[in-house]
């Protein structure tokens, strides 16, 4: 029998008072396999990316046939957020920016108003996630990711509508 890849911990029976939290939780050849694994993966994570810009773009025209409507934005920011999480996953950490940038306009009612008055700004942040995507502008070391990153998060902070 070969030996499990995983094991199940019940954490009614293993809560953290039987953790000894002075020892690293994974040893290293857990964080190895972590790594081979990811390794492995990194050939599918630019079509892992197009299909959740494809998502992100999908949200943003279904929220403009709404007009912009409070669940149409909710329904857009949960793309953002996941593309937020996952961009550095990725390798793609400007996504990650302009996604949390994007999170930030529209997270709160006030944000949210905003997009519903002026809905340019989230489509420039779909647009331009769309472009970083499209070609393949991993940093914001990039001069286009640069800037593009910088005046969106300008323009979020302009309007005073996001929380930091």
């Amino acid at each position: 029998m070969s030996k499990a890849k995983a094991q199940f911990i019940d954490p009614r029976e293993h809560g953290a008072r039987f953790l000894d939290l002075r020892q690293p939780v994974f040893d290293s050849d857990a964080v190895a396999r972590a790594d081979q694994t990811l390794s492995a993966m990194s050939a599918s994570f630019q079509q892992w990316l197009d299909a959740d810009i494809l998502r992100l773009q999908n949200a943003r025209q279904a929220a403009e046939e709404a007009a912009w409507s409070n669940p149409a934005l909710n329904e857009l920011w949960g793309v953002a957020h996941e593309l937020k999480g996952m961009g550095g996953s990725y390798g793609y950490p400007l996504v990650t920016e302009i996604a949390a940038s994007l999170c930030r306009l529209i997270e709160t009612d006030s944000g949210k108003r905003a997009a519903q008055q002026a809905p340019g700004l989230v489509a420039a942040h779909v647009d331009a996630l769309r472009a970083i995507a499209r070609d393949k502008i991993q940093t914001g070391e990039h001069p286009i990711g640069r800037a593009l990153s910088q005046t969106l998060a300008a323009q979020v902070e302009r309007l005073g509508v996001a929380p930091r």
